[in-house]
């Protein structure tokens, strides 16, 4: 049976670190509000989905991933999940706690991502916070960024391996490549001065990048591009 995963149709958000995990396995799946509407998927479907049924428990928010009757919320668990059976995390309990704390590094990471263009309030459109944001944004950019891409140069080079956890990938570096990806997308500028301090991190997204699967899923459709509705978001004023 496919797995189902609900997420927003028009952006890559946190859904997209779920498609990467499970483009890079070959794994079957229905991107639900991706589907016609006539069909009984779409938005619509999407949205159900939230509100729980008989067999399971509401999600707070989407993404959400559905195996048969078990049904998943948050990006992270969802990762935990999918890691052992697509072959994309340690088969040892430590391993897999290790890489769960990986990730979650890279939730908060992301969030931080997402508050340098809505600083004050998810209700307010960026226009109505872009001085507050050109703050958090300077702050992100000469700061928590170099943090964050220490941290995880770190990590890279103390592992065992050319990957996060040991010889072999995980989800976790698919998630890298995508925080790279999405980071370069967002503050090209930023990013090319930091470049030559972090070859190793460049490395590894250029390693994913190139993966047969994943090379495959760039070019195709189902890859949705980075735009000013997701988390990633390039606003040159932000960039500096």
């Amino acid at each position: 049976m496919a797995y189902a995963l609900y997420y927003w149709p028009a952006i890559q958000g946190r859904g997209e670190f779920i498609r990467l995990a499970l483009e890079e396995a070959g794994a079957e799946y229905r991107d639900i509000a991706r589907l016609p509407e006539r069909k009984g998927q779409g938005l619509s479907a999407m949205l159900a989905c939230l509100d729980g049924d008989s067999t399971s428990q509401a999600a707070y928010a989407p993404p959400v991933l559905r195996d048969g009757d078990v049904q998943i919320g948050q990006t992270t668990n969802i990762l935990l999940y999918l890691g052992r059976r697509l072959g994309l995390a340690p088969r040892v309990e430590s391993g897999r706690l290790w890489l769960n704390q990986l990730q979650l590094t890279m939730a908060d990471w992301l969030t931080e991502v997402h508050d340098t263009h809505h600083p004050l309030s998810m209700n307010q459109y960026y226009e109505e916070q872009k001085q507050a944001a050109m703050l958090r944004s300077a702050d992100f950019r000469a700061t928590r960024l170099p943090k964050f891409l220490d941290y995880f140069t770190q990590v890279l080079l103390n592992s065992r391996g050319q990957y996060l956890v040991g010889s072999k990938l995980t989800y976790g570096d698919l998630s890298l490549f995508q925080m790279l990806a999405g980071l370069q997308y967002a503050f090209p500028q930023a990013m090319a001065r930091l470049a030559p301090q972090y070859p190793a991190l460049l490395a590894l997204h250029d390693m994913v990048a190139a993966r047969p699967n994943i090379a495959r899923y760039l070019r195709s459709k189902r890859r949705i591009a980075f735009n000013e509705e997701g988390i990633f978001r390039h606003y040159p004023e932000l960039d500096g």
